[in-house]
């Protein structure tokens, strides 16, 4: 029998049980698009849960996975797949005024990985999804300033500050939660 053709698992770049993991967390990415919850606020209407995953998958996931993860999820949307909040999809959306927030997350999927660190430290891990939330929130508060020919100060009022307090609270929520995911996946 010839083994020249058989790889073993030093030399994969995924094994299967990662490649099956990031799957399921890519499908999952995609259904958080839909879930959300309704909330009093007229600047926040609702709470999506689309930021929660971005912000668990980098930080629960190496940064070569992470952005795998991302990088499917995102090709499907560009592609025309309903994956995007609110079941948004294509260039189109990804160009619109509010499109930015959502190609920032590929920043995220990099960046968090990389500066987290392999060992989990509750401080550290909370203070990278602060840093995820202001990448994703300044990034596409700039793009709004921009699309919209917005002053400086219309944009922080409408493309950032109404973000911020939900999405912080999303980011030290994931932070705190990393060890019970990292055992289940285990």
């Amino acid at each position: 029998m010839d083994n020249t053709n058989i790889t073993n698992n030093s030399t994969q770049l995924l094994s299967t049980k990662k490649l099956v993991l990031c799957s399921l967390f890519a499908a999952l990415l995609c259904i958080s698009a839909y879930l959300s919850i309704p909330t009093p606020l007229p600047m926040a209407p609702k709470i999506t849960l689309m930021n929660f995953m971005v912000f668990l998958i980098a930080l629960l996931f190496p940064v070569t996975e992470s952005f795998l993860i991302g990088l499917v999820w995102f090709l499907l949307g560009v592609v025309g797949l309903p994956v995007f909040i609110g079941g948004g999809n294509g260039i189109g959306y990804l160009i619109a005024p509010y499109g930015a927030y959502t190609w920032a997350f590929i920043a995220v999927f990099i960046i968090l990985p990389l500066i987290r660190g392999k060992k989990y430290n509750r401080v550290w891990y909370t203070i990278c999804g602060i840093i995820g939330v202001l990448l994703i929130d300044i990034i596409g508060m700039i793009w709004l300033k921009h699309s919209m020919n917005y002053d400086f100060k219309t944009a922080f009022l409408t493309g950032f500050i109404p973000f911020i307090p939900l999405d912080l609270i999303k980011a030290v929520v994931v932070a705190q939660i990393i060890p019970a995911f990292k055992k289940v996946m285990e």
